[in-house]
């Protein structure tokens, strides 16, 4: 049994039992940018794609759903589809001045506090999540690597060359479908200081969390427009860190996404330069012991920097085991356990059916501009509908990270449970979701406010006022026992995955939505029953309808 084991399980206790530093004190004058910054890297503008036409978000969240949209197949990405899935996922697309109920209110106005959005969620606002884009010759840039500008939009060179190949090397042979078949990646780097200045050794935990938000979010809007996205999570991480230029320790490469390329194989070498039996161009004729790496180096702006024993020792606990790949059924024995494998469910347990899931017309990229937390703005006068609350059920139930552990996206990690407070025609009480039978099951019935906003270790939301509050639970062990420590970053990331789905599904929907960290975990496993189990509930997602007319400035009219 590995570090991360104990790791779960602090992480698990730690509202009662405090992670060390027990007195790390957040020094926000001295913390990190929100983003790299390479100030001697060139930059050049990705194109504008306000004018690109939306797509229904419901074949994202609902992929192969009966009677549903059927979203038009492409061929793959091109650049200006690549760039509005930067812009939509994690690009600044409006700055938040709404009135509501979080710490960070007061400083909203002032510029060096601006509070911007995205599409994606980010635990505390943070977003340490970094892209890199490597571009073979199919693409219709001059090969290289590049990082992703999230503040203005662009793209910064950080190496010219086509290094492709060297990610390739890095998957390895065993890797999945079409992930050899391209000279596209998009890499995901996590810059372990960017969190853990506020988060210190809880920061392992979060950032994995962010990882799966970023994933999800790439892979519904890309299934929306007919395309295929997964994030592998297993390969020879040092030799990445090392190409990027960067210390694991400090900063790592947490996954790589393929991309199939529109047209690959039209690249800039022409069709006669083709490799047998391959769309890709042939590599060029290089020294094979020659390892490029990037030179440019990120200009951190805190002056003092902290280590957290905990993380260090998380990263290498899921570095060991980096380049075996488990096998596809290795999640079999960890997948999330439905009322079928339970043997203490009878068949007189109290169910309430749910009606079949549906989304409106809403298209993705709407979805993602409008989606925000609501941060005490729930309204209980007004009923979710228990149309509403099965549809986002459901969006959540079918989340699957697929990658390179379970490619056919045929294991379901994510168990849900929901607290039911206000939801027309259903009664308060807490409930098992099975999606299977598209029905809850009873667990705990009666009013759930009062235990929700006890267990609740923040004043920002009024979680007694949602209509429900969802809670996925992960099985965190089985999935270490099944596929090593570095399964914990599989394990946390499809929670966050889930997370990103739900956010996306209540959006869709026109509802409110908040998801959180801070409760008392162990609580709730009481509550729901799950002490003497292994799932582990690791969020809690807040769902309802908001007080109308909320006070909001419109910055970009001012």
């Amino acid at each position: 049994m590995g570090y991360a084991h104990e790791y779960a399980h602090a992480v698990l206790h730690r509202g009662r039992v405090p992670m060390e530093p027990t007195d790390h004190v957040v020094n926000w004058a001295d913390g990190p940018r929100r983003g790299k910054y390479y100030p001697r890297a060139e930059a050049f503008a990705l194109p504008e794609t306000e004018d690109l036409p939306d797509v229904p978000i419901a074949p994202g969240l609902l992929p192969g759903a009966a009677g549903g949209p059927v979203p038009e197949p492409r061929a793959g990405f091109g650049l200006p589809l690549l760039s509005a899935m930067l812009k939509d996922s994690y690009g600044l697309t409006g700055r938040r001045l709404g009135v509501q109920a979080n710490t960070d209110l007061a400083g909203l106005p002032y510029y060096h506090h601006a509070n911007w959005s995205r599409g994606t969620a980010g635990g505390g606002g943070l977003y340490p999540v970094s892209v890199h884009w490597a571009s073979g010759p199919s693409g219709p840039l001059t090969p290289g690597l590049h990082h992703y500008d999230v503040q203005r939009h662009a793209l910064q060179r950080l190496l010219t060359g086509d290094v492709t190949g060297r990610v390739r090397e890095a998957l390895g042979p065993d890797a999945p479908d079409g992930a050899l078949d391209t000279d596209q990646y998009l890499i995901l780097g996590v810059k372990y200081w960017q969190n853990s200045f506020k988060y210190n050794s809880f920061c392992f935990h979060v950032v994995c969390t962010d990882l799966g938000t970023l994933a999800q979010t790439w892979r519904i809007w890309a299934a929306a427009r007919g395309l295929r996205l997964a994030p592998a999570l297993w390969f020879d991480e040092p030799a990445l860190n090392g190409l990027l230029g960067v210390e694991g320790e400090e900063e790592a490469v947490f996954a790589v996404v393929p991309l199939r390329w529109d047209g690959a194989g039209s690249g800039r070498g022409g069709p006669d330069t083709a490799r047998p039996g391959s769309a890709l161009p042939e590599a060029p004729r290089t020294d094979p012991d020659h390892r490029p790496a990037v030179r440019h180096r990120d200009a951190e702006r805190s002056r003092t920097l902290l280590g957290f024993p905990q993380v260090r020792a998380m990263h290498r606990a899921t570095l060991e085991g980096a380049t075996a790949r488990p096998s596809p059924g290795a999640l079999a024995a960890a997948a999330a356990l439905t009322d079928t494998t339970l043997t203490d469910t009878a068949d007189g347990d109290v169910r309430t059916p749910l009606p079949a899931p549906a989304f409106p017309g809403t298209g993705v990229r709407r979805a993602l501009r409008e989606r925000r937390s609501s941060f005490g703005r729930f309204d209980a006068r007004r009923e979710v509908s228990a149309g509403h609350l099965s549809s986002v059920l459901a969006a959540c139930a079918g989340t699957r990270l697929a990658g390179d552990t379970d490619p056919s996206g045929e294991h379901r990690l994510a168990r849900l449970y929901v607290f039911v407070n206000h939801v027309a025609g259903i009664g308060p009480g807490a409930y098992a979701y099975d999606p299977d039978r598209g029905d809850l099951r009873a667990v705990v019935t009666g009013p759930q406010g009062p235990f929700l906003q006890e267990n609740y270790f923040l004043a920002n939301y009024n979680l007694e006022q949602a209509g429900a509050v969802l809670v996925p639970t992960v099985r965190t062990t089985a999935v270490l026992d099944a596929v090593g420590d570095r399964g914990y970053r599989l394990a946390v990331a499809t929670a966050g995955a889930v997370a990103q789905s739900f956010y996306l599904a209540a959006s869709a929907l026109g509802l409110g939505a908040g998801v959180a960290l801070g409760f008392d975990n162990v609580s709730y496993a009481e509550r729901l029953g799950l002490t003497d189990g292994d799932e582990a509930p690791l969020l809690i997602m807040a769902l309802g309808h908001e007080r109308p007319g909320p006070a909001d400035f419109r910055h970009e009219i001012a």
